[in-house]
């Protein structure tokens, strides 16, 4: 069959198995465990020798599902699915990194990402977080230690934009794992497989949920990063576990090996598991994402453009806007879009920061990003409260600067309410 477009895909690729009794959606698997005809064949699921279900902590008919299609969206190999984009990026680093080892990061971090690669400081795991819009800043914090990059794609919520295709052929030159947050972008209008990524996050809270109504993350693995030819310089996959029947991953699973391992050893020691009602409702969210993304794009494009003309505010940071720093890198990715978030800075700091947030009268106060709905919050105060000052320099999160999540609403409504704010400020 003739390859589906995205928004097809979203809708129709989890009914190619031939789902239970022609239902129309992916019915919602509550069984916290699963039986079988006899002893031999649980076993053997239980031992990775024949697909099936042994316990809902690992996973489940809808979970996987949720997994199947985010894989084909993003164009990987396979995926694992998780509570949380965190514990999805925290099980990641816990699958393949020892005490001695070295990340470089990216500077322009989600703040609980930020924290995170701070507490993998404290337990032994080194961290150089660098200007990653540039290649040139990465290339020059790689160690002999270095075992893996982590990018964001457009960084929330000063939209810088990371170097992302010169980043993938450097890890690739150097046999780093190159580990790309697509939270901001989502795999409707960007796929970091494409340039190269080993390992894709995606937070299913945001963009591709969609509204707001469960959190979850999940990890993609595109199949470009040989585990098997790098194992030496990953053990952990390579080696006989002893916590799991003394299985080799790379022998067992091949390609595969690393989102077999993140299933049956973290995902099932942090018990980090997405509830199946949570895997339905984002299953529901994502046939949606293609719509909503054009509109998030559309809307916040028009809205920075708007800000920029106001004379009550300083600055804005939209990585769309032709004269934003970052916008040849979002032109490389994205086509020039980018996004549904933007940041801006408004005369009287805080207070009128304050005030400005106050006044937004159909816009909600709310952290969350990638909602249908237009959000706005203080970053500073809020999201990446957890900064000390330096690191709050360092991502560019100033205190005097407003994130608004634009959402699907009318154009015209998300600037009038914008508008009779900054005339309150």
């Amino acid at each position: 069959m003739k390859k589906k477009n995205f928004t097809s895909t979203a809708l129709h690729s989890d009914r190619e198995g031939k789902p239970e009794h022609g239902v129309l959606h992916k019915p919602i698997h509550t069984s916290v465990a699963f039986a079988y005809e006899d002893a031999r064949e649980l076993a053997e699921v239980f031992q990775n020798k024949r697909k099936g279900y042994a316990y809902g902590r690992q996973n489940n008919p809808t979970i996987e599902a949720l997994a199947q299609k985010i894989t084909k969206l993003e164009q990987g190999l396979a995926s694992v699915i998780f509570a949380t984009g965190m514990a999805a990026i925290s099980s990641t680093l816990l699958s393949l990194l020892r005490q001695g080892d070295h990340i470089v990061s990216s500077a322009y971090l989600f703040g609980n990402t930020n924290s995170l690669f701070n507490t993998f400081k404290e337990l032994g795991i080194e961290v150089s977080f660098v200007d990653a819009t540039d290649v040139e800043n990465v290339s020059a914090a790689i160690q002999d230690n270095t075992k893996l990059v982590f990018v964001e794609t457009i960084a929330n919520p000063v939209t810088q934009v990371a170097d992302l295709e010169a980043i993938g052929a450097l890890c690739s030159d150097k046999d780093l794992i190159y580990f790309v947050d697509n939270t901001m972008t989502s795999p409707w209008l960007f796929s970091p497989i494409t340039v190269q990524a080993s390992l894709v996050i995606n937070s299913l809270t945001k963009y591709i949920g969609g509204h707001g109504t469960s959190i979850g993350g999940v990890i993609v693995d595109s199949g470009k990063f040989d585990w098997a030819a790098n194992k030496d310089r990953f053990p952990v996959l390579s080696e006989p576990d002893p916590s799991y029947h003394g299985v080799v991953y790379t022998d067992a699973l091949g390609p595969a090996a690393y989102i077999g391992r993140c299933r049956v050893v973290p995902l099932r020691n942090t018990g980090a598991a997405l509830s199946p009602m949570n895997a339905f409702q984002i299953l529901q969210g994502l046939e949606t994402l293609g719509l909503r993304m054009e509109r998030h794009c559309e809307n916040a494009e028009k809205l920075a453009a708007y800000l920029q003309q106001h004379e009550k505010v300083k600055w804005v940071n939209y990585a769309a806007l032709p004269d934003s720093p970052y916008f040849t890198n979002c032109k490389n990715i994205t086509n020039s879009k980018a996004s549904g978030i933007l940041s801006f800075g408004v005369s009287g700091g805080i207070e009128a920061c304050t005030r400005f947030i106050d006044s937004l009268e159909m816009i909600l106060r709310l952290v969350n990003i990638g909602d249908a709905k237009s959000l706005a919050c203080h970053p500073a105060s809020t999201t990446h409260r957890q900064l000390n000052e330096e690191e709050l320099v360092s991502a560019g999160v100033s205190a005097d600067l407003i994130r608004i999540s634009v959402g699907i609403e009318h154009i015209d409504d998300i600037i009038a309410d914008v508008s009779q704010a900054l005339d309150k400020t």
